[in-house]
């Protein structure tokens, strides 16, 4: 593939160890050959061999960032819950609702009740707008099956949603997300089930990693670890929901596995803060399940920062506590609501979201790197955080190559 040359743009590389905020370059020129990243860097020093004989693209002033990743979403699943929204508005209880068939076994009932192509469909539309916000890699977990059948259905849809849409998808097994209602009653049965499920789909060839949902009204940490067993023996890597509703010890206990992440985090402790930082552990915030659950206990944000643990950011796209399909909301709710910096944001969509998926050739403008960049019709960074339903991408390329 013949070598083309961004220029005309300011280009915020998003570099840990770069001496300005953002690895900001003011006038800077991007080249790019068979898929990756060749050169970046100011357009005066642009080597002479790339200046002649290639594609030159005048970014107009745009700003160029690395593509943005969204590292934690529940894509793939059937149905609403909007009725139940508006059940809870009108004076429902969660009690009344679930009493009523509600909550997420509505979710599990509709999702195995679907097809692949209407899963394929209904998915399809919550992505495409994820991908039009510059969106290059998103994951997706399973969790609305749980069962077998169901929960590869979701996979295979979720990897035929990278392939219709040109987006890198990575797939998360996540059967530990709740009890399905034929194992009522007996937790430790269906950990059995989620452990047989895995060795399943792991042979399928549709997981890249596993997660579980470790927390007083899903799974306990003895149960987790088991799951986290089953995982490592089949050589992957293990995230998880942990710490959201209680100090449940979650966090230490995946990071002690050497977990890729932990989501959630609003009571994690010391503790999980230190055994994440000495893991190289990534903490995902979720700003939309804040919002829409009416949260008021914030992420330790200070601890994490205390102690070095990189933060990511990402929507929890899901139907029950985050339908939300704007990763850009996302930077300004993690802006206002949790006080992370603009910079931290996007850094968090970008380079320490690559790492909560275990992928180190992306989210961050560099030579050898993927070519996953987006321009944007903005002069700052930090206007991405700054402004509320505001879409400014003017162009995303996936491996060198505009979507």
């Amino acid at each position: 593939m013949k070598l083309q040359v961004w220029t005309h743009a300011r280009i915020a590389t998003l570099a840990e160890d770069a001496p300005q905020p953002y690895g900001l370059i003011e006038d800077g020129a991007l080249a790019v050959q068979d898929g990756r990243i060749a050169w970046v860097g100011p357009r005066g020093e642009l080597p002479p061999q790339w200046r002649k004989g290639v594609i030159v693209n005048d970014a107009g002033g745009a700003l160029i960032t690395p593509g943005l990743i969204d590292c934690h979403t529940h894509l793939v699943y059937g149905g609403d819950r909007a009725a139940e929204f508006e059940a809870r508005l009108n004076g429902a209880s969660y009690e009344d609702i679930a009493r009523a068939g509600g909550g997420i076994v509505s979710t599990v009932k509709a999702t195995r009740a679907a097809d692949e192509a209407q899963l394929l469909a209904q998915s399809r539309r919550r992505l495409r707008a994820l991908l039009a916000e510059g969106v290059t890699t998103v994951e997706i977990k399973s969790g609305y099956g749980l069962s077998l059948e169901a929960e590869a259905k979701c996979l295979r849809v979720a990897r035929r949603l990278g392939e219709v849409e040109r987006v890198s998808v990575r797939t998360t097994f996540l059967g530990a997300h709740a009890l399905p209602p034929e194992f009522t009653g007996r937790p430790d049965d269906y950990i059995d089930e989620v452990c047989r499920m895995m060795r399943g789909l792991h042979a399928q060839g549709l997981a890249d990693a596993v997660d579980a949902f470790c927390e007083t009204i899903a799974f306990s940490t003895a149960q987790t670890r088991r799951v986290f067993d089953q995982a490592r023996a089949l050589g992957l890597p293990v995230k998880l929901h942990a710490e959201q509703l209680s100090d449940s010890g979650g966090a230490e206990l995946a990071a002690s596995y050497g977990a890729l992440s932990c989501d959630h985090l609003e009571w994690l402790g010391e503790a999980g803060a230190c055994a994440m930082a000495e893991a190289g552990t990534v903490a995902v915030l979720l700003p939309g399940a804040f919002y829409f659950l009416r949260d008021t206990r914030l992420p330790p944000l200070a601890l994490l920062r205390e102690h070095g643990v990189p933060m990511a950011v990402s929507t929890d796209c899901n139907p029950g506590t985050s339908p939300c399909t704007s990763l850009l909301l996302m930077l300004n709710m993690a802006c206002t609501l949790f006080r992370l910096t603009p910079q931290e944001a996007l850094a968090g969509v970008t380079r320490h979201a690559a790492k909560a998926l275990g992928l180190a050739d992306r989210g961050v403008l560099a030579p050898g790197l993927r070519a996953d960049f987006v321009l944007w019709d903005v002069r700052s960074p930090a206007e991405l955080s700054y402004a509320l339903g505001l879409n400014p991408c003017r162009a995303t390329f996936v491996e060198g190559q505009a979507r």
